[in-house]
Order: C-alpha cells, then structure tokens, then sequence
C-alpha cells in the first residue's frame, strides 16, 4: 500500500464533511477551487490529494458533491462498521461514549471497561461498563476493531499492553502520557492539555 501523508488524510476528512454539507444544501457539483476555498488551501492541492486515490471529476464541470462523497467515504473507511471498545468509563471515557457522532461515522462503542468499582454496571448510552480485569476474556469472546484508552497516565502503559496481546491494531490515547505500541499497531494520541498550551500560544503571539 502506497505511503499517505497524514496531513493529505486529514484534508480528505475536511473535504468529505465540506461535501456532506454542500449535499445537505442541495449542490450537485463543486469545483476544486470551491472546496480548497472551503478548506483554507488551493485549488491544485486539492487536485493532488485527490490525485493519490485515482481520477475524480471532469476539467472545466467539476466534481459531482454525491459522487464523490461516497469515494471519500470509501477511502476514509467509513463505508463499513466498526466495533470499540472503551477502556476507562469515567468523565472522558463517558462523554466520549455519549459522544453521537461516533455512530453517525460508522463507530459502534459495543464495549466499556473500567476499574473503579462504583462504575461497573452501570449502563452509558445502552452499553454496560465492564469490570476491567474482564478486557482480555470479553474481547477474545467479542473482537474490536478499534480501542479507545481513557485511563489515568500511571495506568496507560500497562493497559495498552494487555489490549495489544488481544490482537486489536488501532489505538486512539487520550491518557495524557505518551504509550508505546509495536509497529504492527496504528496509535494516535489525543493529549488535551498540549492542545490548550498550543492554543495559548497561538493567544500570546498573536498580541504581541
């Protein structure tokens, strides 16, 4: 499989909502000076991100909005289901199991494991949280595809080394510590803080 740069795939993801808003508006067609305005980049961008996947639209008539939403979402993977599990049901593992637009992508949260006694049992959105030291038996039992990991920093490591003995290659962190995972697993990290001191940053500089 051809190397893709992150960046490339993260504008693929904006072209594609751009799309489904302009199909929610009733646009049949866009050009790719359109969705690069939509997008904050240029049009030959566009041109080349696209280029990667094969030959979208027609010189001069642009693309068609439904077209080429459904290649996207092909692309993107979001044409097929995709089981999660949650590890850690507490304030972030919670939201992010309420969290709507999961479902509307194609990701179904059919497991929740936690720790913390007072938690298990309890249901979040329709699905159960499970008493953590369950997590091996219940996903031999029942495979996801990805794995969510919502745990306190001291805590993360050692949890996404027992979920990488399981078999699962996709990780999402949003324990606030980095984790190391084989090079046959996919991981991306979510550290919110990092995210606000970038925000900071951004504030500060853009006073002075």
């Amino acid at each position: 499989m051809k190397h893709i740069a992150e960046s490339t795939v993260r504008r693929l993801s904006d072209y594609l909502r751009f799309l489904e808003e302009l199909e929610q508006q009733g646009t049949r067609t866009v050009s790719s000076g359109e969705l690069a305005a939509l997008g904050g980049t240029t049009s030959a961008q566009v041109r080349k991100d696209l280029s990667f996947f094969g030959s979208f639209g027609k010189r001069g008539l642009g693309y068609s909005v439904a077209a080429l939403s459904k290649s996207l979402r092909e692309i993107l993977g979001l044409e097929r289901q995709w089981r999660v599990a949650i590890v850690g049901a507490g304030k972030i593992g919670g939201a992010l199991a309420r969290y709507s637009g999961f479902h509307q992508r194609g990701f179904h949260v059919v497991h929740l494991f936690d720790a913390a006694g007072a938690l298990v049992g309890t249901v979040i959105d329709g699905v159960t949280v499970k008493d953590e030291r369950t997590l091996e038996a219940t996903l031999a039992a029942e495979p996801v595809d990805i794995v969510l990991i919502a745990v306190p920093s001291d805590a993360a490591q050692a949890v996404v080394d027992r979920v990488v003995k399981t078999g699962v290659r996709a990780i999402l962190n949003f324990a606030p510590v980095p984790v190391h995972v084989p090079s046959t697993v996919s991981l991306r990290s979510v550290n919110m803080a990092l995210e606000l001191e970038f925000l900071a940053y951004a504030l500060v500089n853009h006073t002075r």
